[in-house]
């Protein structure tokens, strides 16, 4: 197992990019506010999102709140278009928060003024690509429990909020290990929505987490998914797919989440499922969003909202 990961590590140094953090994204042109992201529902692409779920397998697990959904298609940013189901329904989600822990460790970094350097870069890469226990854990007592708990509930970022039934969350090391604190509002310690997690991917493209250079690095970590199941092999059958994703998995718990960009389109697409066949259901939907959102037009402003399915 170490020769494994040493090899891993050996590899990624070779291909890890260094960006210059002086540069600006080109997201820095987009005026569309993350917060506001959950208020652009569209009634066309919820009426899609409605009846792909909506069948004999899922509409159960829907009803129970054992599956969560959220697909935004962002292929223009300063006009996302959302739609979800149980959106905000908290629930555990293994390895997918591990992505907090990318955001506290580009945070702290940035307010040490302080680089993230090639070392740390690697433990990032084996951390979000190939979801390694042991680097997520040397990042978060990096970090520190309570500091990224902070980040994480700042007006700032706002990804854990408990007027919105809660969020991103982390509050145990990826280890054999007592947790520091579970979510305040269910007890979890490794947990997630769906639309927090997709709020996290839209600041992510638009350039607001941190800063739009250390947002591209964050972005590039998220690139070339080493496990390949769920999301990634939902989508493999559709040549010049780019994913930018973070999955995760433990007994009938799963979960994964991504920036998709294939023609031209680009969307955010989170899946959290507590059942057996819940890896299954995140492969079939993934390809489902996929046809989705290539299908549907460009969406209009000012349509009203229909209700999700909750």
């Amino acid at each position: 197992m170490l020769v494994a990961l040493l090899c891993i590590t050996a590899n990624v140094s070779k291909a890890a990019p260094r960006f210059d953090l002086s540069t600006t994204a080109n997201s820095t042109q987009n005026n569309a506010q993350p917060d506001q992201l959950l208020k652009q529902q569209d009634i066309r692409l919820q009426q899609r999102v409605n009846a792909v779920v909506n069948k004999d397998s899922l509409r159960k697990a829907i009803a129970d709140k054992r599956l969560s959904v959220a697909l935004v298609d962002i292929t223009n940013l300063q006009d996302p278009r959302y739609a979800s189901i149980n959106g905000d329904t908290m629930m555990y989600a293994a390895s997918l928060p591990k992505i907090a822990l990318l955001l506290g460790a580009y945070e702290v970094a940035d307010r040490n003024h302080q680089a993230i350097d090639e070392t740390k870069f690697n433990t990032l890469v084996n951390m979000i690509r190939y979801s390694s226990n042991k680097a997520a854990t040397e990042i978060y007592e990096d970090i520190g429990p309570a500091t990224l708990a902070n980040i994480l509930q700042s007006k700032r970022y706002q990804l854990y909020n408990k007027e919105q039934n809660g969020g991103l969350w982390v509050g145990r090391p990826y280890a054999k290990a007592q947790a520091w604190k579970r979510d305040p509002l269910h007890n979890i310690s490794h947990g997630a929505t769906a639309n927090q997690v997709a709020r996290f991917y839209y600041m992510l493209e638009t350039g607001k987490l941190v800063s739009p250079a250390a947002s591209s690095e964050m972005k590039q970590i998220l690139s070339e998914p080493g496990i390949n199941h769920k999301f990634v092999r939902g989508l493999s059958g559709r040549p010049g797919s780019k994913i930018f994703r973070k999955s995760g998995s433990w007994r009938n718990y799963h979960a994964d989440s991504a920036i998709v960009e294939r023609d031209g389109k680009r969307y955010i697409a989170v899946v959290l499922a507590h059942d057996n066949q819940g890896g299954k259901w995140i492969e079939q939907l993934i390809g489902t969003f996929d046809d989705v959102i290539h299908a549907t037009p460009n969406l209009l402003a000012g349509h009203p909202v229909e209700k999700p399915l909750s």
